[in-house]
């Protein structure tokens, strides 16, 4: 049984999209994963880089990796980690003080004490009431909790959603402990201002889509993130911020509007990430806008648990369409050519797809993730493809494939750098090759 300090995983822990897990695999992988948490740091250098083994092993468990082909993945990426922190169990009691938890809040070397102390919380309270107390209480713990969830390029929040997608407590744990040590400037910085002028849990008028377009027209937008910039975010909100909150706090959602919004979301973030492409350049995807895809596969789960009160759930979904419009402009504003996917010759299904991601010699994870949200995101969207022009959904029928084609094709060079940073910026294809032209 899963609890708060051990992973489990059986069959019937597959996530919101899986193949056929096999028994052995959860076997194997629950064991790897209990081995992460006992032995290694959320960070696996100085810089703050993350540790992407939960995200990993679970993402190619889902996707009908074997036993062998997860332990060579855990070997390939636990070679490099940094060992785990101490644990202060002094640090650990005085955390349930609210004053001293702020105090605690941003610290890396808490990191451990974070992970005991949710572990107590969700062993007392239960997943569901901690996330409540913890991030959607209102109070300035849950708002700073909350802004942090974003941080890091939303690895916590991605790490929260594998562990609630899996049910799996102990992960839980994890992902709220990683949120405590990150910064809450993404707070502070813009998403407080957005939602400060939004009229925030209102019917949004217009698609994620109609605001896209909105922000591509206006020109000291696209403008405002410089190559140069250490943090492109900032310099977005440094240079444009009053045109950045214009944009974004239109994006709202009402109770009514859950479903569709979520969509509007994961058909975005995939246009955007397949469709910012050089035409003289290698096809590759943006490893910053790719996190934005791979976060979307948890918003149908979180949309489903049922501790959550639907205004948590608009929240949430505001909240993290509003981050994916942010990261756009942080790119370079980059120029989207939806003819790059509509023309690409798809070919292979997606189990051939799924089996190359799982074996591929460099990725730490973030090769199968995208895989894995990309075929669930063509799952949830079948039913509106009749409503796809209304609904601004751009992504449809066999593009999906065709995008994980591009996806997988992309990776296959191996002396090529896996993914461009900042897409929009002519300084980021530098290093890649020209296209073969026929």
């Amino acid at each position: 049984m899963a609890t708060a300090r051990k992973v489990h995983l059986t069959t019937s822990d597959t996530g919101v999209y899986s193949t056929k897990p096999r028994e052995d695999a959860a076997k194997t992988a629950s064991e790897l994963l209990q081995d992460d948490m006992e032995r290694h740091h959320v960070f696996f250098n100085d810089m703050h880089f993350h540790n992407h083994i939960v995200h990993h092993m679970l993402s190619i468990y889902a996707l009908g990796a074997s036993p062998e082909e997860i332990k060579a993945a855990y070997r390939r990426n636990s070679s490099y980690q940094r060992p785990v922190l101490p644990t202060k169990n002094d640090v650990v009691k005085f955390l349930s003080d609210k004053g001293s938890f702020k105090a605690a809040l941003g610290k890396e070397e808490n990191y451990p004490n974070f992970l005991a102390f949710f572990q107590n919380e969700i062993e007392a309270k239960g997943i569901g009431a901690v996330l409540n107390e913890y991030l959607f209480a209102g109070d300035e713990v849950a708002e700073s909790m909350l802004a942090r969830l974003f941080g890091g390029l939303i690895h916590p929040f991605i790490h929260l959603g594998f562990g609630v997608e899996f049910d799996q407590p102990a992960i839980v744990a994890q992902a709220l402990a990683q949120a405590a040590v990150h910064g809450d400037y993404m707070g502070d910085l813009y998403l407080f201002l957005v939602e400060k002028a939004a009229a925030n849990g209102k019917p949004g008028k217009k698609t994620m889509l109609q605001l896209l377009e909105e922000m591509r027209a206006d020109k000291k937008l696209c403008a405002s993130a410089h190559w140069s910039d250490g943090n492109k975010t900032e310099g977005v909100m440094e240079r444009a911020p009053d045109e950045m909150i214009k944009y974004a706090s239109q994006f709202t959602v009402s109770p009514d509007q859950l479903e569709e919004k979520m969509m509007e979301i994961i058909n975005l973030v995939v246009y955007y990430t397949s469709a910012a492409q050089r035409p003289s350049k290698e096809i590759k995807y943006d490893f910053f806008l790719m996190h934005c895809v791979n976060a979307s596969i948890f918003l149908s789960k979180f949309l489903a648990l049922p501790s959550l009160d639907v205004k948590s759930k608009a929240r949430l979904l505001e909240w993290k369409g509003r981050v994916d419009l942010l990261m756009y402009v942080s790119r370079g504003s980059p120029e989207l050519r939806l003819d790059e996917v509509t023309n690409y010759k798809a070919s292979k299904d997606w189990n051939t797809i799924f089996a190359k991601s799982i074996v591929h010699p460099g990725d730490d994870g973030h090769a199968s993730k995208l895989m894995r949200a990309l075929a669930h995101g063509e799952d949830v969207s079948r039913p509106y493809e009749a409503q796809a022009k209304e609904k601004g959904l751009l992504i449809t029928g066999d593009m999906w494939l065709k995008i994980g084609n591009m996806a997988i094709d992309s990776l296959a060079d191996q002396s090529s750098d896996m993914w461009v940073r900042s897409t929009g910026f002519d300084e980021a294809w530098t290093r890649f090759k020209d296209r073969a032209r026929l």
